[in-house]
């Protein structure tokens, strides 16, 4: 059986990070290996919550991964708190990765043109070598502009794209993915979660995925808000699709159809956005 190394939190609430991983991977028939950044009550949307450090337990945990001769097939990286859980990261591809296994990295540090609180350009630094050394990157538009300019700049052409729609505005965030392709040597490059209208049509969800200089959009009907985890969701399904040997715009429309679904269920429940998606009931969509 195929594995993948999953990095990131553990959420006991909120449906994000490992709880959203595992149990993808898992019905995709890939064995899902938890490496803990930390552990929270639930995850930080939330008005408070609880967190356990996981930094400094990160080296032991590689140590006994070394013991057993571990070779993961994938490795999938998510939230970093700071550059030193960064630093454990690429430690973990120095001792892990192989020649052939595939690097998937979400670099986690903003949305909607404004940067997370976690934000720094020492972590930023840090998630650019590790963006170096990946196959496949799945920021949304705002991660995609900061790896490519910083936090600054970053702001200017994001309110630079606000300002363009329909078409030109799809062009131009294909010309930033294949910057980044070209910026970092990477194979794929997948741009997740761009607002998308077409005259007087509904909202558009899209996901432009660039493979090799060829780019394809895969779009579904926006309803609901923005909800945890859902990245998480889409990260998962490429890792453990690509490491089957499923082509990258399969793995995209069946993350699509999964979570299109999944956020469906949410809006008729009235689920709050902190609780993430009802995906329980579609992970059978994932099942080829």
């Amino acid at each position: 059986m195929k594995k993948i190394a999953v990095v990131n939190d553990l959420s006991g609430l909120g449906k994000c990070s490992l709880t959203a991983a595992i149990p993808v991977i898992s019905v995709m028939g890939v064995q899902a290996c938890p490496f803990p950044t930390a552990v929270l009550s639930n995850q930080t949307g939330y008005d408070t919550y609880f967190c356990e450090d996981f930094t400094d337990h990160m080296e032991p945990y590689m140590e006994q991964w070394k013991k057993r001769d571990f070779v993961p097939d994938g490795i999938y990286t998510g939230f970093l708190s700071d550059e030193k859980q960064a630093d454990k990261i690429l430690k973990l591809m120095d001792t892990f990765a192989g020649e052939d296994t595939l690097i998937l990295t979400d670099p986690v540090m903003g949305d909607d043109g404004e940067v997370y609180s976690i934000y720094t350009e020492a972590l930023r630094n840090r998630f650019c070598e590790l963006v170096r050394r990946s196959y496949v990157i799945t920021p949304n538009l705002t991660e995609a502009l900061i790896l490519l300019y910083g936090k600054e700049k970053m702001e200017a052409i994001w309110r630079e794209f606000q300002e363009i729609s329909g078409r030109e505005r799809l062009d131009q965030i294909e010309e930033t993915g294949r910057r980044l392709a070209e910026e970092f040597s990477l194979s794929a490059v997948v741009i997740t979660g761009v607002d998308y209208r077409e005259g007087e049509e509904l909202v558009k969800i899209g996901n432009l995925v660039l493979e090799k200089e060829k780019s394809s959009w895969v779009f579904a009907e926006k309803s609901g808000g923005s909800y945890s985890g859902t990245g998480d969701l889409f990260a998962s399904v490429l890792s453990a699709g690509l490491v089957k040997g499923y082509s990258m715009k399969k793995c995209a429309h069946l993350a699509v159809d999964f979570i299109s679904a999944s956020i469906r269920d949410a809006v008729e429940e009235g689920t709050d956005r902190n609780d993430g998606v009802c995906f329980e009931a579609h992970l059978g969509r994932l099942i080829q």
